[in-house]
């Protein structure tokens, strides 16, 4: 039963991790054409999306993989990396939302 678990539970993890690595370019164009409640609507969505991933960077970095699993380090370093790698442009893409902002809404934080 614990051999199922396992290897449903890195299944999922891999798939997951798969799915959660897609963003979007970041274009200051686009948030020129924004205004405020839409720029800081933006900002949040992108500290949730920076939680998000920080999350599951570490239950990826805290799965103990079985040492019969060949490899199965090397994937788990990997996915960590990538999330980190997402963790990045996602800072990236909020400090270019906040300079917009900042710019053109002088009372934002």
């Amino acid at each position: 039963m614990t051999f199922k678990f396992t290897a449903i539970s890195i299944a999922t993890l891999l798939l997951a991790a798969g799915c959660s690595s897609t963003t979007a370019s970041i274009s200051p164009a686009k948030y020129d054409k924004m205004n405020c409640p839409e720029l800081n609507n933006a900002v949040g969505d992108t500290a949730t999306n920076i939680s998000r991933t920080a999350i599951a960077r570490g239950k990826v970095a805290n799965t103990s993989v079985p040492s019969w699993l060949i490899g199965g380090e090397r994937v788990k370093t990997a996915i960590a990396n990538r999330e980190t790698a997402r963790i990045e442009r996602l800072q990236q893409q909020q400090q270019v939302i906040v300079a917009a902002r900042n710019q053109r809404c002088p009372s934002s934080p």
